[in-house]
């Protein structure tokens, strides 16, 4: 409102000025001689030649100054100002002869007021201009302050409000002044604040209801992985055929890592990835082929020779990056699998290789986000979570996981730290 209030009065005042100015521009500025004066002025002169100054001038307006036959100045008025004959002339002031007894005696110059007309209707024009210019710039200048306090500075107070929220800092309210023009606008951020905390409060509690739902099914899955463990330990004292135990042994170390993975359920959740922890230590590179084995269900995983060297793993995450990268292979490509071992500068490079039909380049830079799924993955279960998971791990042990197309398949390639 008060915005609105300077900008009226702006406009007033520059109209007034605009008319105040047209019409001193208007003024007409008489430049025709007063002839009628002017005789009046003549027959007083002549009349009072010897004593000109005892004539009765009280009803002339115009200055006026008379001249002997020499040029020298006789009389003049009190206002007039004389410069010379040459100049009257040049000014075209008015130039009469002094006639007395038939005999000119002198001459009479009646000066012009149009210069000094001119002059105070342009002083007047610059005066309004003036007065004009520095009303508005008064006001120019306090709108301006008021557009800092009403406007600009309540928009700082935003942007730091902005701030805060974006750091999660949603403790802090937006103060505003009553009068402040923004004030709907202010008390709807602060309330989006109040419902972002709202928000926040009540996803910390449903994470602490879904942390409390895990712990506990992790604690009953327990119980069925314990007698899974005790059942296969029990079948292996018996067992005598080399194929059972095998078997059996595989039982047994699934149900080991489940029992650790389980473990892990207690700590952290899928989102919160960051909270599992990564043990690396120094292994021989030959715990790669029982790794390997642990996952070669049904012989479909042919393996070259692994170089023998020390690298920085951690076993059993090393186990769960094969588990969900095999598992991939069998899920989307059904192919059989091999994997080859080579040395290169700093890292065990292995490339677990299936011979589906791949990925769309579109797709291979998306592949390791957590949740994603690819076109080829429709009809099949899943939650986008194996290769996000995998990377993770293995950078956590200084190490990478890379995917990309072949022309007779899909290659994961697995970069394993060397110990130095």
């Amino acid at each position: 409102m008060r915005a609105k209030s300077i900008l009226w009065i702006m406009l007033v005042i520059f109209i007034v000025g605009v008319l105040f100015s047209i019409r001193v521009m208007e003024q007409n500025v008489d430049t025709k001689l007063d002839i009628v004066m002017a005789n009046s002025i003549l027959k007083t002169v002549e009349s009072h030649w010897n004593r000109i100054e005892q004539g009765d001038y009280s009803d002339i307006t115009q200055p006026f100054t008379v001249l002997d036959h020499n040029g020298k100045v006789r009389y003049q008025s009190a206002d007039a100002v004389y410069t010379g004959l040459y100049d009257a002339i040049r000014d075209r002031e008015a130039v009469m002869d002094v006639t007395v007894g038939g005999i000119t005696v002198g001459k009479l110059i009646i000066h012009d007021h149009y210069e000094k007309q001119l002059q105070a209707s342009k002083q007047k024009l610059v005066t309004i201009i003036i007065v004009t210019f520095i009303l508005l710039s008064l006001l120019a200048v306090l709108y301006i302050v008021y557009l800092h306090y009403a406007i600009m500075k309540p928009f700082q107070k935003l942007k730091s409000f902005a701030q805060h929220v974006a750091r999660g800092n949603l403790d802090i309210p937006l103060s505003m002044d009553k009068n402040n023009p923004f004030g709907a606008f202010t008390e709807s951020f602060d309330m989006m604040r109040e419902q972002l905390a709202a928000a926040r409060q009540s996803e910390y509690e449903a994470n602490r209801s879904k942390k409390e739902l895990v712990a506990s099914l992790s604690h009953d899955v327990k119980t069925p992985v314990a007698s899974i463990k005790a059942v296969s330990e029990l079948m292996l004292l018996r067992a005598t055929d080399e194929k059972t135990i095998k078997q059996l042994n595989m039982i047994y170390s699934k149900a080991e890592q489940v029992n650790l993975l389980v473990t892990d359920m207690f700590h952290a959740t899928l989102e919160e990835l960051e909270e599992l922890k990564v043990i690396a230590r120094e292994e021989s590179s030959q715990i790669l082929t029982d790794i390997i084995a642990n996952v070669n269900f049904d012989d479909q995983i042919t393996c070259g020779p692994i170089p023998e060297c020390i690298m920085i793993a951690d076993m059993m995450r090393l186990q769960q990056v094969f588990d969900n990268i095999l598992s991939n292979s069998y899920k989307y490509a059904g192919t059989a699998v091999t994997i080859s071992a080579s040395l290169i500068p700093g890292y065990l490079q292995l490339e677990i290789m299936d011979y589906g039909n791949g990925v769309s380049t579109d797709e291979l830079p998306l592949l390791c986000n957590k949740f994603y799924r690819g076109n080829h993955t429709s009809g099949q279960n899943g939650a986008g979570l194996g290769l996000y998971i995998s990377k993770y791990l293995m950078q956590s042990m200084q190490g990478d996981l890379e995917c990309c197309n072949r022309e007779d398949g899909f290659s994961v390639i697995l970069r394993i730290s060397l110990a130095r």
